[in-house]
């Protein structure tokens, strides 16, 4: 019997996969427990549209990584920070800041989460910041943090 996982199943596979299981697991496990449903025509095309519309909406996230990974190649951000007179700040800068930053300055939205810092910014001076746009897709952008 065929039947579409509704969730996933230890050896059998994950959601949405369409699986060949006998007649007795399907009709005595799966489907009571809500682990899956009958796999019949509607419910294949559903299944069907369900990855489409998933693979449709990935590669729009990806465009949109791609042309904001373009947008950042040629931007110098710059930061204006309190600091004290041996080029140190008072706190540091952080991915949020960035974030706002380049929000305010270019228009650009990043989430702050997805700046990455490999140290604590705490002193004057210019930076390459790394920015993880999708899982292969990442830009860099120029930091320059100044005193106010």
């Amino acid at each position: 019997m065929k039947v579409i996982l509704k969730q996933d199943v230890p050896s059998q596979g994950k959601k949405g996969d369409i699986i060949t299981v006998s007649d007795g697991y399907a009709r005595n496990y799966l489907i009571p427990r809500g682990f899956a449903a009958v796999a019949d025509a509607a419910a294949i095309n559903e299944a069907k549209n369900r990855e489409a519309a998933r693979l449709h909406r990935i590669e729009t996230e990806k465009a949109e990584a791609a042309a904001i990974r373009d947008r950042l190649e040629g931007i110098m951000l710059v930061i204006k920070a309190a600091g004290s007179s041996d080029d140190r700040l008072f706190g540091s800068v952080t991915a949020k800041d960035i974030s706002e930053a380049l929000e305010a300055a270019h228009g650009i939205t990043v989430d702050k989460r997805k700046i990455v810092l490999p140290e604590q910014i705490r002193t004057f001076g210019t930076y390459t910041v790394d920015v993880r746009l999708y899982t292969d897709i990442s830009g860099k952008i120029n930091l320059t943090v100044t005193r106010k």
